[in-house]
C-alpha cells in the first residue's frame, strides 16, 4: 500500500465527490439545504492538514468549523461489497470509499 497513493485518492474523492459513497449524518440532515451545501464546499475544499489530524499522511479526516458548531468528515474503505474493510485502499478495483460528515456533538 502507498500512502501517497491513497492519499491522491482521497483527495480526488473529496473533492469531487465522485468514485464512492457519501453519508451525512442527521445532525447534518437536519440543517437547511444551503447549510448543508455549505458544509459540503468546506469538506471539499477543505486542506487543514496536519501531523495532529494526519498522522498517516492519508488526508482521510478533517473537522470543520462552520456557524460556531464543529463537524468532522470521515473517508472510510470498503471492500466492492461494503461488508469488509478493503485490504488495501490504493487499489481502486477492490476498494469502495465511503465519506461521512458528521456533527461533533455526534461523534
Amino acid at each position: 500500500m502507498s500512502n501517497e497513493k491513497i492519499r491522491k485518492l482521497n483527495d480526488e474523492f473529496r473533492q469531487s465527490f465522485s468514485g464512492g459513497k457519501i453519508l451525512i449524518t442527521r445532525g447534518v440532515a437536519n440543517l437547511d439545504l444551503e447549510n448543508q451545501l455549505k458544509i459540503i464546499r468546506l469538506v471539499q475544499n477543505f486542506n487543514h492538514f496536519t501531523p495532529d489530524n494526519d498522522p498517516y499522511g492519508e488526508h482521510d479526516f478533517g473537522a470543520i468549523e462552520f456557524q460556531g458548531n464543529v463537524y468532522f468528515w470521515k473517508i472510510n474503505y470498503y471492500d466492492l461489497d461494503y461488508l469488509y474493510l478493503s485490504p488495501d485502499p490504493s487499489d481502486t478495483t477492490i476498494t469502495n470509499r465511503v465519506l461521512t460528515i458528521l456533527a461533533a456533538d455526534e461523534y
